[in-house]
């Protein structure tokens, strides 16, 4: 089989509904460059956002703010900020609506003290059991423990945006920000209906696929993605297999190849099986 180049989503794709890596992603990772296959991780999380647990199992790069960031064998190949007035104009605006946001760079979240609490209520819940509630910390608790309270929201150097839980519709803030930013329904289904990212117009996961694919010399027939989220579309159109997980969005099974079992039944080391790349 000639090597492949497999990019991965993070969330609800290589990791599972707690925001854990299961053993059998980890090893069908592990097997699959051993084989000779380059594995990337494709994600909207920002690079202050992927743990060392997510990154263990070894990766050849990683795209990264769903595209704004790239990455390839160490080499940083792309990095795109939103420009300051723009920062200006997402952080005045939701703060007029009241819709808590967090703000996504390379070296942290920032946000209100108010957005942290909904982060930690959003994570942890309803959660009693003890196992679930270290699970959960482990997996998605990070999320508080790297996010930076009052520090300035109006920065050079945020690579994307997420909003939880809007009063609006995702529509009206699409067309307040319209030119400005793309806006898709968020990818963490705990920050609550009405959550979304915004980034960059024509920024996204297949144009950082682009630029690693000219980088490494890597043919588009040689190319395999998994996705579950809105985010995920693109990607899984660009490339010759498109593989959706069973529990994605609807959008993103119409628009894939194949369709592997969830995350936490052992999908991607399945999805693997099926494609021979173990």
């Amino acid at each position: 089989m000639r090597s492949k180049a497999v990019f991965l989503d993070i969330d609800g794709t290589y990791l599972n509904e707690r925001g854990l890596v299961p053993d059998s992603a980890a090893s069908a990772v592990r097997a699959a460059r051993r084989n000779g296959h380059q594995v990337f991780l494709c994600t909207g999380r920002a690079i202050a956002q992927i743990w060392d647990h997510v990154t263990e199992a070894g990766f050849d790069g990683v795209i990264a703010s769903a595209g704004a960031y790239v990455e390839y064998r160490g080499e940083v190949l792309f990095h795109q900020s939103l420009p300051r007035p723009v920062v200006e104009h997402l952080v005045a605006f939701l703060g007029d609506h009241g819709i808590d946001f967090f703000l996504e760079a390379n070296s942290g979240m920032y946000g209100t003290s108010q957005t942290r609490e909904r982060i930690m209520t959003a994570v942890y819940g309803e959660a009693a059991d003890d196992t679930v509630m270290a699970d959960l910390a482990v997996g998605f608790g990070q999320f508080i423990e790297k996010f930076i309270v009052d520090k300035g929201l109006v920065r050079d150097d945020i690579n994307k945006v997420s909003f939880l839980g809007s009063p609006m519709t995702i529509d009206d803030i699409r067309a307040e920000f319209a030119g400005e930013l793309d806006i898709v329904p968020g990818t963490v289904a705990k920050f609550g209906t009405n959550s979304g990212e915004m980034s960059l117009p024509g920024i996204h996961k297949a144009t950082g696929i682009e630029v690693i694919l000219a980088r490494a010399g890597i043919a588009w027939d040689d190319t395999i993605a998994f996705g579950d989220s809105t985010n995920d579309i693109e990607m899984i159109q660009y490339v010759a297999v498109g593989v959706a997980m069973a529990d994605a969005r609807p959008e993103v099974l119409s628009v894939s190849d194949m369709v592997t079992p969830p995350a936490g039944e052992d999908g991607l080391a399945q999805g693997f099986r099926a494609l021979g790349l173990i």
